[in-house]
Order: C-alpha cells, then sequence, then structure tokens
C-alpha cells in the first residue's frame, strides 16, 4: 500500500506550485523523479486515481520489472510533449504522493479551478527538463521517461508472488488477472527451459504466450494508408502483421510483440500521427521516417508484464491497419 494508501479511483488534488516546489531537489526532482513543465498546469486540480505506480517494466535496459515507491498515475494526466520540444509518446505522467492531497469528493468544485501560477517553479522545471548537448551539439531532453531507472532503480523479480497481491489490493487488477499473470510467468519460465529440451517437448516452438512469431524479412515491407486522426480502422490479424516484419519482429525498426497482438482484429479510432518521440536512452528527439499511428484506447495493458501500470500508448505501423467504413446510422 501507499503511503496515503491511495487505491484505484481515489480522488486527489494537486498540491500548489509552491508547495511542490519545497519538495524537489536543485534538479527538479524528488526521489531521482522530475516534476516536469507539463504537469504544471494541473496543480491545483482534483483528479481521480488511474492506477498506483507501484511498478514498471525497464523499456530503457530491458532488465525486467522495477519497484516504483509512492507514486501514482492519474486519470487524463497524460504528458503533451510541450516542455520537451514537442515529443508525441503521451506518456502517463508519475506522481509522487508528496506531490497530492487526499480530497473530499463531498466538496469537490463544479469546475476545475484556473491555474494559479506564482511565477517561481515553471522556470526551474524548464531548465532541468535539458541535459547537456549531444556531442554534434544536437539538443537533448530530460524526462520521467529518461530518469526511470533513478526513480526507481530497485529490481522486482517476476516471482516476488507479493506484487500481485498488492496489485489487487490497491484495486489495479483483479485477482483472477494476477492469477492469470501468474501463469503466464510460469509459462514462460517453461518456454525458455524447453528450448533445451527435444522439439516435441516444446509448446509451439518455446514461444512466450502471445505467440508471437519472428518475420520472414530482410528487409521490412511498407505500407501508406495516410490515416488522420478520428478516423476508423482495424488491426489485422497476427499472422498479416508477423508477414511484414523481420527475425527481430520489426517492421522498419518498430517492433510488435505479444500485448499489442492482444487487439489484434479489433477496430479503434485513430488519434494521431507520431513522428517524433523522445529516446529514452540518449534523451535525444527521433525523427521517424515513417510516421507512426496511435489509437484511441489501445495501450500496452501489462498482461503479460507482470500487471505493469503504465499503460503506454502503442505505436502502430499502417501496414498493421486498414481502414474501414463508418457503420451506418440506424434512422428511427
Amino acid at each position: 500500500m501507499t503511503a496515503l494508501g491511495l487505491r484505484v479511483g481515489d480522488l486527489v488534488e494537486v498540491l500548489s506550485e509552491d508547495e511542490i516546489l519545497a519538495t524537489l531537489d536543485e534538479h527538479g526532482q524528488l526521489g531521482g523523479l522530475p516534476f516536469m513543465p507539463e504537469m504544471a498546469k494541473f496543480c491545483g486540480r482534483r483528479l481521480r486515481v488511474q492506477k498506483v505506480a507501484n511498478k514498471l517494466c525497464d523499456t530503457m535496459t530491458g532488465s525486467g520489472m522495477r519497484r516504483m515507491r509512492d507514486a501514482v498515475h492519474l486519470v487524463d494526466a497524460r504528458c503533451d510533449g510541450s516542455g520537451h520540444g514537442g515529443c508525441q509518446t503521451e506518456c502517463s505522467l508519475y506522481w509522487k504522493e508528496a506531490w497530492l492531497k487526499r480530497a473530499d469528493p463531498a466538496t469537490a468544485p463544479a469546475q476545475p479551478p484556473a491555474p494559479v501560477s506564482s511565477g517561481r517553479l515553471l522556470p526551474i522545471l524548464e531548465i532541468n527538463s535539458r541535459r547537456e548537448p549531444a556531442p554534434d551539439g544536437e539538443e537533448r531532453f530530460r524526462c520521467q521517461a529518461t530518469q526511470l531507472l533513478e526513480a526507481a532503480p530497485e529490481r522486482l523479480p517476476l516471482r516476488n508472488l507479493g506484487q500481485y497481491v498488492e496489485d489487487v489490493k490497491v484495486g489495479n487488477t483483479s485477482s483472477a488477472a494476477a492469477a492469470r499473470t501468474v501463469f503466464f510467468f510460469l509459462f514462460n519460465r517453461y518456454q525458455r527451459l524447453s528450448k533445451k529440451f527435444p522439439r516435441p517437448l516444446r509448446v509451439k516452438g518455446g514461444m512466450e504466450w502471445g505467440f508471437v512469431a519472428p518475420g520472414p524479412n530482410t528487409k521490412t515491407p511498407t505500407g501508406t494508408l495516410a490515416l488522420q486522426p478520428g478516423e476508423l480502422v482495424r488491426i489485422k490479424s497476427r499472422d498479416e502483421i508477423v508477414a511484414t516484419l523481420d527475425a527481430g519482429r520489426r517492421n522498419r525498426g518498430l517492433g510488435f510483440e505479444e500485448e499489442m497482438a492482444r487487439f489484434c482484429g479489433r477496430t479503434a479510432r485513430v488519434r494521431t500521427r507520431v513522428d517524433r518521440c523522445i529516446d529514452e536512452t540518449t534523451g535525444q528527439m527521433l525523427q521517424m521516417k515513417n510516421p507512426c499511428i496511435v489509437l484511441d484506447d489501445v495501450v500496452c495493458m501489462g498482461v503479460y508484464k507482470a500487471n505493469c501500470p503504465r499503460e503506454i500508448l502503442s505505436f502502430w505501423r499502417e501496414i498493421w491497419l486498414e481502414r474501414i467504413d463508418e457503420p451506418e446510422t440506424v434512422k428511427g
């Protein structure tokens, strides 16, 4: 449980700028986690807990799960990239509990308060949102995503069963989903070991649950639909997408994995086109030659990732999607 005892659905209020400033070090961080310029607009607002940020998957070095302490994700609080060169990743922001206080739903204002700025916080955050330039002079950024290994230095082994009990207690997942996650862990462990066994003892060649096979391509194909926000698409089948991948399960450098395969065959609306995002490892802004598509309500739910609560937006190649017609409106 968290220091405030927060659970999914609890109502909290973000502290004022001056109160938050008092918690930060000279780098604009608390416990290695930056408070970013994009977060200042939420000061004084009341929001509900989306997920308790008790852990995260390491997407930088692939070290596995990391323990995060005293932090939550809030509903409708994603980074808009305005303080970081227009990055379009839209990460779910981390909120340390020291930046929040419990709010009484009975006294919640009908309208969110207008933002009030003391003028002291934002300049400090803007300075600390930049790192030393790259050797070639290219601008580099510091954000929560680039600092996550500093903010969560403790590894959390998948075999630590206490984490799944905690997931249920705080409301991040159900008991059935937690049990399913343990099953996936045990199954995938067997799959890794089975690669040493004779082939007849392997399940689907030793692939992890979700069964995304390596692709057949050396040079991967591309496709262009010129999709725009609001358009309706269907995600192609897993086999159709695998046919566009290379041996590393990538298409033009973009990976396709088991968490994404869960959405195959579903329809969704285009949220945005993404052509720039910050490299978590270097802090440099990546300019995509082939824009990616982000879909509404299609995020990594951590089903195969120990119930990781980050809810990262999935990036899709247009060749993995197909435009579909809008359903006809039934006339009364």
